[in-house]
């Protein structure tokens, strides 16, 4: 039997899980600039809609997950939300 941490419980609400969870990572084969915009865009708009999305976003940056799109914002982007609240 496997225990979810009660803090992890917004990730089973979480609009991302399913067979459209691959349009929120990069592919494990070159990705034309294009794409990326493309599919990280497509990414972003199903976090738009999702009821977690601040609990994700919060996660992936006290984590300082280096990969994905999480709560709407790219590593980079979560990467200039860092620095502006180091500031």
């Amino acid at each position: 039997m496997s225990v979810q941490r009660i803090e992890d419980d917004w990730q089973m609400k979480a609009e991302c899980r399913g067979p459209q969870a691959v349009v929120f990572f990069p592919p494990s084969q070159f990705e034309r600039k294009e794409d990326k915009l493309q599919r990280e865009n497509r990414a972003k708009e199903i976090c738009m809609e999702c009821s977690v999305r601040t609990d994700c976003l919060d996660y992936a940056v006290a984590i300082r997950e280096p990969h994905g799109i999480w709560g709407g914002l790219n590593e980079i982007e979560r990467k200039a939300l860092l620095t502006q609240h180091a500031v």
